[in-house]
């Protein structure tokens, strides 16, 4: 087939509900485009029939691939696999619960012939829980303002990237990947395509209420220095009212009787002393804990272990004995 101008990456984890109809529609919305591609399908450890019916894929049909992890190591880390293996010019990362229509890839392939070096699509609408979106709203709208880059509003791991784009993403080697922030982080000419989220085609979400919030805090510590700088801030400011407190308590204790006319009089009580120390321990924590949150980070970074283990892959062809590691 020679190589292919479209990569398609999509990470599953227990997609059994859904893989047969993802194939039929994205097979159906890549022959439309007259282009040659492959698909990568990424298993992150599917404990359902997932990964039989991968095999059943690739068997059918030679332009789909798969990955299999050893364990589930989590969403981005199965994107990152699917970029260290694809061959296109134009890479879509997409998820396999057809929220992200496939139907929408002819308008990604068009914005990048014009020369756009990342399409990211833009959620104009999203069809989940009242509760859920609110929470997504703010978690962007939040890390727009804490970031030290810019990263679009609303916009998800639904894209198009070119080959470019990708080879320098692969030469990152960072662990705790937030693919999204790095995507912006690279910069090039980027363009956002707005577009109508779906609700879940079948099964239940994958991505956990513990997830999300890891995913959250790998988005804002990864590329915001700003909770450091807040710590220190909450320290300066405690200590600024720590120092105010010395002062008012100085100057009540020399006139007394001045402050006892004002109905100040000081009265030693131990309330006033626990509320304090409580006050000051529980800022203490918060600080030490965004400094955790870094050291966190920096500990997994420096013990250089691969970002994921394969179990079986199918579809490289010769290659696919080279593929049980990650490369380095």
């Amino acid at each position: 087939m020679g190589e292919p101008l479209i990569s398609v990456i999509i990470p599953i984890y227990n997609e059994q509900a859904v893989l047969e109809t993802l194939y039929q529609r994205l097979t159906t919305a890549l022959e439309s485009l007259k282009e040659t591609f492959e698909v990568i399908l990424v298993d992150d450890g599917s404990r359902d029939k997932s990964l039989e019916m991968l095999r059943d894929i690739v068997t059918k049909d030679k332009r789909y691939k798969f990955l299999s992890f050893s364990r589930n190591f989590g969403h981005q880390t199965a994107i990152t696999a699917g970029l260290n293996v694809v061959q296109g010019k134009a890479i879509v990362i997409m998820d396999a619960d057809l929220q992200d229509p496939p139907e929408e890839l002819p308008r990604f392939l068009e914005k990048w012939k014009e020369g756009n070096d990342v399409v990211y699509a833009i959620r104009r609408r999203r069809k989940e829980g009242v509760i859920k979106r609110a929470s997504y709203a703010a978690f962007y709208r939040l890390l727009a303002a804490i970031s030290d880059i810019h990263i679009p509003l609303d916009s998800g791991d639904f894209c198009l990237m070119d080959r470019r784009i990708v080879d320098l993403l692969n030469r990152l080697p960072e662990r705790n990947r937030f693919v999204r922030g790095i995507r912006s982080w690279l910069g090039f000419k980027q363009v956002g395509l707005e577009y109508e989220r779906h609700s879940r085609f079948a099964g239940d979400t994958k991505y956990s209420l513990k997830k999300l919030f890891k995913l959250a805090f790998d988005g804002m510590i990864s590329f915001s220095s700003l909770p450091l700088k807040l710590a220190s801030f909450l320290g300066f400011a405690v200590s600024g009212v720590a120092v105010l407190g010395i002062m008012f308590t100085f100057i009540q204790r020399v006139f007394i009787s001045q402050f006892a006319a004002w109905g100040l009089k000081p009265v030693p009580g131990f309330a006033t002393t626990m509320i304090t120390m409580l006050f000051l321990g529980g800022v203490q924590l918060i600080c030490l804990g965004i400094i955790g949150e870094y050291l966190g980070r920096i500990y997994d970074e420096v013990k250089q272990r691969p970002l994921y283990v394969l179990r079986e892959v199918s579809g490289f062809g010769e290659a696919t004995g080279d593929l049980l590691l990650p490369p380095k």
